[in-house]
């Protein structure tokens, strides 16, 4: 199953269908110090939020779970609110995911997690306008994809994504 991100940062659409997780962020890793969070709705009603770990650093993210979200991502956001650290793409199993920044306004970096929430890889992503845009895959198959502005994080390979204890 291959998973491509279009992104405004970045969102999920697939060559051939993608699986989805729910937003309920105890699929999330969860280590024995911390609790589940919890996901809300951001206040026009539409992106879920969760507030999770990438080892020591906390962030609070809009949450993209199924096709439509992830196929949206980003795109055409100029911008994340004082609140928004970035989007979780959330999948169901393992996804060869690649990602592309077509309508993408901002630059961005996608963080690629195993299916134990390790930090497996990273890309720093471009805007692009018009196609064909670059493609940002994914090294191995992931559960998670972390979108986050250009620089704003400084995670390190093997760094683990967890639920927070304050969510």
């Amino acid at each position: 199953m291959l998973g491509l991100a279009a992104c405004s940062t970045t969102a999920i659409t697939s060559t051939t269908q993608t699986q989805t997780m729910p937003t309920d962020t105890a699929a999330i890793p969860s280590t024995a110090t911390t609790t589940v969070g919890t996901s809300t709705v951001d206040e026009d009603g539409e992106l879920p939020r969760t507030v999770l770990m990438v080892g020591d650093t906390e962030l609070r993210v809009w949450v993209a779970d199924d096709a439509e979200e992830r196929t949206q991502g980003l795109r055409d956001v100029d911008g994340l609110p004082r609140d928004v650290d970035g989007m979780l793409f959330v999948f169901d199993t393992p996804t060869p995911a690649i990602f592309v920044m077509e309508d993408t306004l901002i630059p961005l970096d996608v963080w690629f997690f195993d299916d134990e929430g390790a930090l497996i890889g990273t890309h720093e992503m471009s805007p692009c306008s018009a196609g064909p845009c670059p493609r940002y895959p994914a090294p191995a198959p992931v559960r998670w994809a972390l979108e986050t502005p250009l620089g704003d994080q400084q995670f390190q390979s093997g760094d683990l994504l967890s639920t927070s204890a304050s969510g």
